[in-house]
């Protein structure tokens, strides 16, 4: 438990570290793109492989998105409720 937390540190004090488009406020997105309903997995790091943190139901906070991923598709540092992760680009629009 006490590993997770620190690497969970680890993470939240290299978001800012993330390349691409990263902006001074977050701003707010919509799930878009999935069928009625169904949820946007949270991911640890930007790779669908990699664990699932959470969900996002309708909205969540975007914080930067970058393709500098190991599957070199667009991932998007994103926050819902608690939850601070990694989402798709692909599935998230602006409000």
């Amino acid at each position: 438990m006490r590993a997770r937390l620190i690497v969970l540190a680890g993470l939240c004090l290299a978001a800012p570290l993330v390349p691409c488009c990263a902006s001074a406020e977050p701003e707010a997105y919509r799930i878009s793109g999935l069928p009625p309903g169904e949820p946007l997995s949270i991911r640890a790091e930007p790779d669908a492989a990699a664990e699932q943190v959470g969900e996002i139901r309708s909205k969540a906070l975007v914080f930067g998105c970058t393709n500098d991923t190991p599957s070199r598709t667009t991932w998007c540092r994103v926050k819902a409720g608690r939850v601070v992760g990694w989402a798709r680009r692909r599935y998230l629009a602006p409000e």
